[in-house]
């Protein structure tokens, strides 16, 4: 990477850090990106409302391939002492979305200055801590015919510069699940009037070890609960309204389901036992992510070449990526970066992106862009 260029970016990373925005509140973070490519390159830049890319043209009978990065902050304060800490109470970009925008806006100037033989398709993302946004911009894969797409996470206690990518599946599904339990009020001295949730909720969540048992499936799959509402501040009132919030995941799509179906039955169960009227609600949902092995290969073979220390994944992450949907519509593969392994870890106070992985990110970038690729030609051909 080009040291103009590297200068470049740290500098919108710091300048993105400064202004940190939630998912679906991203307007001054988009118009900012937007006006950096603007000003730095003569890349034609698409603005689709939330998101936008910008795409470098190689010619018509070149193959499409993308490279994504997401730029919603999280709602952290920021409590560390930074030149170019944020100006936004309660807002900070402590999962390193500023960094991954940075990476990909320098990456955009290198292919600007220096071409490439591919049509690249550079994809900014909102809302990757909601995930809705991966699902609404992965569309622009079947849109364009993208026929590759590539994106990496950072991570702290990784080596610093080194590279992990996973075949197959890389990271579990998840859902955030809601549970609505209304029974009927009475006071607080005959709660055998009324009916009560709470009873139902308790045996709900005692029923979670056996739904989760690693003997009863092939994969990964867990259940954290979220959060237990029930009932008033009022002493003299017994509760007849409560919800659960759980987020279940696993690391098959199938087994997920299975999980979900175990707990809507326990729930009707309790439900009729305690006559209770129910209700499911759903937020937060993604698949699996797959990484297809070719793809995956191609970042192992990259990083290489560069003299980059691979890092074999001992199975799935734990965590859900929205980068998912992008795998569902074409080939492409998600790797990992390694921040250093004193960092903090993302999602802390603590965390900021480590400036010193823009040049590896973007070199790793320019060398899969300059992996062989097929053209429209040898498509028809074959």
């Amino acid at each position: 990477m080009e040291k103009r260029h590297l200068d470049l970016a740290v500098a919108l990373r710091h300048e993105l850090h400064q202004h940190p925005e939630l998912a679906y509140q991203e307007l001054w973070t988009k118009e900012r990106l937007i006006s950096f490519l603007h000003h730095h390159s003569s890349l034609e830049v698409v603005d689709r409302g939330h998101w936008f890319y910008a795409q470098y043209r190689a010619g018509k009978d070149r193959p499409n391939i993308a490279f994504r990065a997401d730029f919603d902050a999280l709602p952290i304060d920021e409590t560390i002492s930074l030149p170019y800490g944020s100006r936004i109470p309660g807002v900070a970009h402590k999962c390193g979305h500023d960094g991954h925008s940075a990476c990909l806006a320098g990456f955009a100037l290198d292919v600007n200055d220096h071409g490439a033989d591919k049509n690249i398709y550079f994809v900014f993302q909102h809302a990757e801590e909601t995930v809705q946004g991966g699902f609404e911009c992965a569309l622009l894969m079947e849109e364009e015919h993208i026929a590759e797409v590539f994106a990496y996470h950072n991570v702290p206690g990784m080596p610093v510069h080194s590279i992990a990518v996973a075949d197959d599946i890389a990271s579990c599904g998840s859902t955030g699940m809601i549970i609505t339990l209304t029974g009927i009020p009475a006071h607080a001295s005959q709660p055998e009037d009324g009916r009560n949730p709470c009873f139902a909720i308790a045996e709900i969540i005692n029923s979670i070890p056996a739904f989760t048992d690693p003997a009863g499936y092939r994969g990964l799959v867990l259940c954290t609960i979220i959060r237990i509402d029930a009932g008033k501040e009022a002493f003299g009132m017994s509760a007849s309204e409560g919800r659960l919030l759980l987020t279940i995941r696993s690391q098959f799509d199938i087994e997920l389901e299975e999980l979900r179906k175990r707990i809507e039955e326990k729930t009707r169960e309790k439900a009729e036992h305690y006559g209770l009227k129910y209700g499911f609600d759903f937020r937060d949902s993604v698949p699996a992510l797959h990484n297809h092995r070719e793809s995956a290969a191609k970042v192992r073979g990259a990083a290489r070449r560069l003299g980059l220390s691979t890092l074999e994944v001992d199975g799935p992450a734990r965590g859900s990526e929205d980068f998912a949907w992008y795998t569902k519509r074409t080939r492409g593969a998600m790797f990992w970066v390694g921040a250093g392994e004193e960092r903090s870890p993302i999602h802390s106070p603590e965390f900021d992106f480590n400036d010193e992985i823009i040049p590896t990110v973007v070199d790793l970038y320019r060398a899969l862009a300059d992996e062989p690729g097929e053209t429209e030609g040898d498509k028809t051909r074959s």
